[in-house]
Order: structure tokens, then sequence, then C-alpha cells
């Protein structure tokens, strides 16, 4: 039987931007915005969301990614008391909470770092941090240099191999899950995580939570290092996140197809047992109707995600169709403030396009765990099917501007299919599904007979 998050339709929400949070934390005391973004819920459910992945949430500075405090609460937000309360709603509505890790470097106004800057070598927490030196400055006029996330100086990087560390950031996770009784982690940076730390952290996570989720960012690479029996979980699938949105805009279904060749198990891919998290946008990304070329290919993008092999993520605000592109120095735009008072008029035709895709996903178990099979493949059209258990979804799109005419044989037999949009029952011909596609239209059938 496979576990909760093989089955989620997951909801990324970012809740410093989401509620319009200062930029910086001055705030003395804990704010209550908890209470807006607990407003989202009856909207995570009409959606079908079965589980959130929320963060950043501890004690930072400024974006939520320059930790001051591993067991607060950003004060932005609330306090630990008001995200309980968040954590025991989501629950009431049968919607898991996975919280962002950032457990790869810490903010300067963390304890330890502030202790290194007042005793410098006598400080008990001089190997807290990656190559301290007390011989020489860092560009930030501390007496010492230490390396830092990608050079962002403001960003310490905190040293794995050290056992204190280690032992620091276990204790965290014990605490958030007792706490607050998460369900599971996204480690930020995982990519540059230390991997016997995340072994650990899985060993420790398992034996305190039963199915509690290890999942990691990572960008490039070949991800069964970081998701496999012994680590993560899962790991994101940003080969596919490209694959998505330049095979459309290359009017190119092979690239899209490609990928999934190159990782589905059932189709001789290289990954085993990784049921890979995916998406199409996220708060480090361009929103997805940003970077299509042709807007009305919006539909096809999120038929594909909820689909195909993967964990499908729905970006806050994205089910309504906003758009929004970080620049060199700034990523606000993908990170705005969203008031529930507006979900009325922000509803589109897409909005009901993806709470259809999410509740077909969770209807059908072989959309979230079957395997996968091309039934056909050109340029601007692409079938394939899910199968598990006896249960046959098949879903063919077209990209192309123009109609197309598509056929093509279903090798697990069957003689009719129904179409799980409109009910339509379509008897195949000699084994073979005829059908006829609008421009940047999508449908979904299940074998009945």
């Amino acid at each position: 039987m496979s576990a909760w998050y093989d089955n989620s339709v997951f909801y990324h929400m970012y809740p410093l931007g989401m509620v319009g949070a200062p930029k910086e934390n001055h705030e003395e005391a804990p704010a209550d915005r908890f209470t807006e973004l607990e407003a989202w819920i009856p909207h995570l459910t009409e959606l079908s969301v079965s589980a959130i992945y929320i963060g950043p949430l501890f004690e930072s500075t400024k974006h939520g990614y320059d930790t001051r405090d591993f067991q607060l609460v950003d004060r932005r937000l609330g306090t630990n008391d008001d995200f309980k309360h968040f954590v025991s709603l989501c629950h009431k509505s049968d919607i898991r909470v996975v919280v962002d890790g950032v457990f790869n470097h810490t903010g300067r106004e963390f304890f330890a770092f502030r202790d290194i800057q007042e005793h410098r070598e006598a400080s008990p927490y001089k190997d807290w941090y990656k190559g301290i030196n007390f011989c020489q400055g860092s560009s930030l006029g501390d007496s010492f240099s230490y390396e830092a996330w990608q050079g962002h100086m403001e960003l310490p990087a905190l040293n794995h191999w050290n056992p204190a560390v280690r032992e620091h950031l276990l204790n965290v996770v014990t605490f958030w899950i007792k706490e607050f009784d998460i369900d599971g982690i996204r480690l930020d940076c995982a990519n540059v995580l230390d991997f016997d730390f995340m072994k650990a952290l899985r060993s420790h996570c398992d034996s305190l939570k039963q199915d509690f989720w290890l999942m990691g960012e990572v960008i490039h690479g070949d991800y069964s290092r970081w998701a496999n029996d012994s680590m993560l979980h899962s790991v994101t699938n940003y080969e596919l996140h490209k694959g998505l949105y330049s095979g459309h805009n290359d009017y190119n279904c092979f690239e899209i197809a490609h990928t999934i060749r190159r990782q589905s198990e059932s189709n001789g891919g290289i990954y085993r047992n990784i049921n890979l998290y995916t998406f199409v946008d996220n708060h480090d990304e361009n929103r997805i109707m940003s970077k299509l070329n042709n807007k009305q290919h919006i539909y096809t993008v999120y038929t594909m995600l909820f689909t195909l092999p993967g964990i499908p993520s729905i970006y806050y605000g994205s089910e309504w169709g906003i758009e929004g592109a970080r620049t060199s120095t700034c990523d606000d735009m993908l990170r705005p403030a969203i008031s529930p008072k507006q979900f009325k008029e922000l509803h589109t035709k897409l909005t009901d396009h993806i709470g259809n895709l999410a509740r077909l996903h969770r209807e059908h178990p072989a959309l979230a765990t079957g395997a996968y099979k091309e039934l056909m493949l050109t340029n601007r059209q692409y079938a394939y099917a899910r199968s598990l258990e006896g249960e046959h979804i098949i879903t063919a799109v077209n990209i192309d501007d123009a109609p197309a005419s598509c056929s093509f044989r279903l090798p697990m037999g069957g003689s009719l299919v129904k179409d799980l949009f409109t009910d339509e029952e379509i008897s195949l011909s000699d084994g073979s599904l005829n059908l006829s596609l609008a421009p940047s239209e999508s449908k979904i059938f299940k074998i009945v007979g």
C-alpha cells in the first residue's frame, strides 16, 4: 500500500508573501496573521488539495531563509500556538502539513553566529560554521571570515560534520514533530546538504513518526543520490518542470516525453521506487503563466502535471493564472499578497480545470502511482496511459494552435472508455481510440468496458 504522500495533491504556500508581512522583521510582539492563512483552508478543500508545503516558518530577519531561531515561528506571522492551531485545522480538513526545513545555513542573528562575533576563538560555537578563519575579516565587517551559501554572506553555512550541529538540528526536528504534529519536512538546499546528515535525519524521523515525509530541493543531477531508502523520500523534479514549459513553448512534446522515458521505472527509466515532487512554478521560479508564450497552453500544462508520474503541487495563486517574474535583485513578484476576500473575483475557468484535475488525481490511484505507458507521440500531440491494479487512465493532449485528429491503439485492451471530464462514453474501433481535440485541449479517459 502506498504512503499518503504518494497519493497527495500539494499546495505550496509562501506565508510571508501571502499575508503581505513586512520585508524586515522589526516587530516586537508577534502578529496575528495566521488567522488570514486559516481562511485559505476552505479554498484548498474546494481545490481537492490533500497536503500543503508551507514555508519558510522559522523566526528570521528578512525573507525567511535567514533563520534567527529554529524553535520559534516567525513573529511576523504569529506565535507557536497560532501555528499549532493552524495545523490542527488543516488536519481536521484532512490536509497534511509539510514545513520548510532551512538546515543548510542560518542568518547572522542566530545565537551561535552572534557568539562567535563576540568571543571569536573562545566561542564554543566556533566550529558550528564552515570555513571559519580568524586570520581575516568578512565582507560584512566581521573580524573573521566564513563560508556562506552561494556567496550570500547574510547566510553563513552550517558545518554538518560537527556532531553538536547535527544534534541541534535533529532536536529541532523532534520539537517541530512533537510540538506541532507536522507530517513532513521539505529540505531547503538539499543538493548541498551533507549526505550523512540526511541519513541521520531519515533514521531520526522514522523513529519519531510513521510515514513522516522528507522531500529535498534539488535542481540538477541524479535525483536518486538524494531520494533513496536511506535518505529522502522524494526531491523536486526540476527536469520535468523545465520540460513542461519549454516543450510547450517550442511545440515539442518529444522533450516532455523524453524526460518521462528517462525517469520512469515502468518505461525502463533510471529511477526505481521514487515518486518525484512535480510542479510548474514555485517561490523561486517565474509564474508558469509568465513563462508560456501561448497562454492557452496553461490548460495542457496542468493536465500533464496531474496525469504524468509524480506528486503534483500547485503554487499559491497560480490556480487563478496570475503572472509574476523575478528580477536580478528581487523575488517579490513571485510572492504577492493575496487576501481571501479576493478569491471569488480571481476565480477563472483555469481554477475549475485545476480543481477537476486534482479531484481526478485523488479519485484514481492509477494517476498517483500507476505505471506509465506512452501511446502516441508527435511534436504537438501526446497520449499516454497510467495503469494500476486493473485501472487504466488514458490522457491525450493537443498543444497545437489548430484542431487535431488522433488515433492510437490501447494495448491494455477494452472496448469502451469514459471521458472523465464529461462522463461521455466512447466505443473503441478495433482496439483504437479515435479523437478530435481542439487547440490546446486535453481529454482524460478511463477504460470501463
